[in-house]
């Protein structure tokens, strides 16, 4: 069977751009009609649904205060939290004592010893008290706390301890005039808060030249034990 197609080809043009055109405005109506449902969502949510939400969390608010501010002793529960909010940045800033014996080891000479040790971190200050097989150890460990300098992170060859003074000292009475005889000594300095800092690994860096109770293998004790009298 044979077909003619007897419609000019304006007018098939003209049916396909009907054509187009309906799909056009479908598409267009879907697209404006989705439009307008989210506007709708949106401004549901934003007007009515959040104000509400917005409302009722004002009111919780409310209630709880009025809850709080009817507790008994409120103010003094406040001010102990906020004290208690401190400790940690306190503790930070607490000075480490342990490291106290460890740099005693190591600036101590073996042949003296010291029987009370006066530290006062907020004066960044030492006081020892002790005595010595003789005054050159003293004039030793005196040196040593001089040129003693430490390590601290990106720091080095900083003074760990400064205004070093031999503020007292004596010799027994069978000692007087004798060079080599057992003395006392007090000494004051001051050092340099950094060496206690929590915040720094601290290495002290002792000159090589006099021998410590560090680089010695069997140290006499350190500190001495007040000996009793009258039998007590």
């Amino acid at each position: 069977m044979i077909q003619f197609n007897l419609l000019p080809d304006v007018k098939l043009e003209y049916i396909k751009a009907r054509r187009t055109k309906r799909l056009v405005m479908l598409a267009s109506v879907v697209v404006t009609s989705v439009s307008l449902a989210i506007l709708v969502v949106l401004f549901f949510g934003t007007n009515i649904l959040q104000r509400q939400h917005l409302n009722n969390l004002g009111k919780d608010i409310e209630r709880d205060s009025k809850e709080l501010q009817d507790q008994p002793g409120l103010n003094k529960i406040l001010t102990v939290q906020n004290q208690l909010n401190t400790l940690p940045a306190l503790h930070a800033k607490k000075p480490v004592a342990a490291r106290l014996g460890t740099y005693l080891s190591q600036v101590t000479p073996n042949d003296l010893s010291v029987s009370s040790l006066e530290v006062d971190f907020s004066a960044s200050t030492m006081t020892f008290d002790g005595s010595a097989k003789a005054l050159s150890v003293v004039n030793k460990f005196i040196d040593t706390l001089k040129f003693t300098t430490y390590k601290a992170g990106d720091q080095t060859g900083k003074s760990a301890f400064s205004a070093v003074v031999l503020a007292n000292f004596g010799r027994s009475d069978e000692a007087q005039g004798i060079e080599n005889k057992p003395a006392t000594y007090q000494v004051i300095l001051s050092f340099d808060p950094l060496i206690f800092d929590s915040a720094n690994n601290v290495e002290l860096q002792v000159p090589n030249t006099i021998t410590t109770r560090s680089n010695t293998e069997k140290p006499n004790a350190l500190f001495q034990t007040p000996s009793k009298q009258g039998g007590q």
